[in-house]
């Protein structure tokens, strides 16, 4: 999913990008039950890294992981990058669209998630002129299991609310939204601003919620200034 982001280490940063419990064919790994599960996994992979400060990037519940390694860990983040996310929980709706997408994952699998998610999670543009993207990200899709999958549903659904946090934020902030996103459109990322004092926000046209794979070079960019000039 990070892969087009990859060239930040031409510019002598050290990138890494996990792979989530369970996620990528890791269909032998207890699945997660929170979103404290993914926070703590990636604290551990920090410091078997020995990394003991980072820029923790994370897009749409890669930015719930970030916010919750945040909140246990604030001295391991040096910077934030929060991209096409938010910080409340989910709404009694929301709870229930998540069980209505577990109950199709038991009945019709990835495919069947794949096929109900992917007309919302790449922009109007996207799907008229990047075929190749929407491919791409069924591709990803089906390569996780569906333990794995519903594992990351309920851990979405139980999280707790993060916008008491966000005044907390006071290290460099970066909020990336993409201009075409129906799941967390730009006006949540703007909730985002206005929260964390200080934070950057960048708007990125013809690119839905996932920005970094259907607008790489423009998101790509936006972070590498933010890099530079902040961190």
């Amino acid at each position: 999913m990070w892969a087009p982001q990859f060239a930040l280490a031409s510019g002598g940063w050290h990138v890494v990008a996990p792979e989530l419990r369970g996620m990528n064919g890791g269909a032998h790994d207890p699945p997660a039950v929170s979103m404290d599960d993914y926070a703590g996994d990636l604290i551990d992979l920090l410091d078997a890294l020995h990394v003991d400060e980072a820029v923790v990037a994370g897009l749409s519940m890669g930015g719930y992981a970030a916010l919750a390694i945040f909140r246990h860990a604030a001295r391991y983040v040096r910077g934030l990058v929060l991209a096409d996310t938010r910080s409340p929980a989910d709404t009694p709706e929301g709870i229930e669209g998540r069980k209505r997408m577990l109950a199709l994952l038991a009945e019709k699998g990835a495919s069947g998630v794949a096929d109900e998610m992917l007309p919302r999670l790449v922009g109007e543009t996207t799907r008229r002129e990047r075929p190749d993207v929407i491919d791409d990200v069924r591709r990803m899709i089906l390569d996780n299991s569906a333990n794995a999958i519903a594992g990351a549903i309920r851990a979405m659904m139980t999280r707790p609310d993060s916008t008491p946090l966000l005044a907390s934020i006071h290290c460099p902030t970066l909020i990336l939204a993409g201009a075409e996103d129906v799941i967390t459109p730009p006006s949540m990322a703007e909730d985002l601003r206005r929260g964390i004092p200080g934070a950057e926000l960048v708007i990125l046209p013809r690119a839905g919620h996932l920005a970094n794979l259907e607008q790489p070079d423009a998101f790509t960019a936006a972070l590498a200034r933010f890099l530079e000039h902040r961190i």
